[in-house]
């Protein structure tokens, strides 16, 4: 496993998104317990210390199951959460803090995160709840989910400090994430790349014909013709992972995470996907590969 450095602070850049922990929209159902247990502790061994979770994911279910299977290994994990921001008034803040920090088992958070942009409720006054939490020690690291560059540069402001880390979606289909990767570099802050693999249609698993049953059936990206135009970028995969031994969806993560200051935080239905996706981290992309994805990547954004 590969690990960045932020703040101090060692974090894989291949982590594990928990969003379908709990989660009915992911077709959970208490069977699927045992293996969500076995995919954190897995995740640990090979070294996947970065576990994202949300107390919206499964409503607190997705946090109550990663609250068990920490247990007695906690200080394993760099765990981060996010908080829904209806009305991030510093005392909901504290109140949803207090309440992850129940459902996960432990006593502070390596990074705590704003979901979504609220431009309501002035970022001075969100800052200053989550800086009085970090200050109290509930949380190590302030960070924020769905931000531009530009706002999360303000959130910087208002705090009066590192805004750690900004969790956007990033992918081969998706680089609007790019405009803030060098400053994300020049300032040793972390993106997080959520959906790394479009939510699994860049593992090449799917078609027109055989589109998931769950909450990804409404994601735009599994229409037929989006699924279509992907083709290229699907074949490129096939080729790169071919010469590597690796799977379309390796390689796709390696893409992700070339660059430096960004982590990628893919979700698993089983120890084997878990194991297939820390596998990515080792995998070293070519400067012809990359070009070879990154046009492919071009042409699917921006069609012939």
């Amino acid at each position: 496993m590969r690990y960045l450095s932020i703040g101090g602070e060692r974090v894989s850049v291949i982590g594990l998104g928990a969003w379908q922990f709990g989660a009915r929209e992911w077709n959970w159902n208490e069977a699927s317990r045992a293996e969500a247990l076995r995919i954190v502790e897995r995740a640990l061994e090979l070294g996947v210390n970065l576990i994202d979770t949300a107390e919206i994911y499964g409503w607190g279910r997705s946090e109550e199951i990663l609250g068990e299977a920490l247990s007695g290994r906690r200080e394993k994990a760099w765990l981060a959460s996010k908080v829904f921001p209806i009305l991030p008034l510093p005392g909901r803040l504290r109140a949803a803090a207090r309440a992850s920090l129940g459902r996960l088992k432990t006593d502070r958070l390596d990074l705590y995160q704003l979901h979504f942009d609220n431009p309501v409720v002035p970022l001075s006054i969100q800052m200053r709840g989550l800086g009085k939490l970090q200050t109290d020690g509930l949380i190590r690291h302030v960070g924020v989910s769905n931000y531009s560059l530009k706002r999360w540069k303000k959130a910087e402001e208002a705090l009066g400090g590192p805004v750690a880390a900004n969790q956007v979606e990033y992918h081969l289909l998706k680089r609007n994430a790019e405009v803030m990767l060098e400053w994300a570099r020049a300032n040793g802050r972390l993106v997080i790349a959520y959906s790394p693999l479009a939510q699994g249609l860049l593992s090449g698993r799917y078609s027109a014909e055989n589109v998931p049953a769950d909450v990804r059936r409404f994601n735009p990206f599994f229409s037929r013709k989006k699924i279509s135009r992907a083709a290229r970028v699907l074949d490129a995969l096939r080729d790169i992972g071919a010469r590597h031994g690796a799977t379309r969806a390796q390689v796709a993560l390696a893409w992700v995470i070339r660059g430096g200051n960004v982590a990628a935080i893919p979700g698993a239905k089983t120890v084997r996907q878990l194991e297939e996706n820390a596998a990515a981290a080792d995998l070293t992309l070519s400067a012809d590969e990359t070009a070879r994805l990154d046009d492919a990547s071009a042409r699917f954004v921006l069609p012939d």
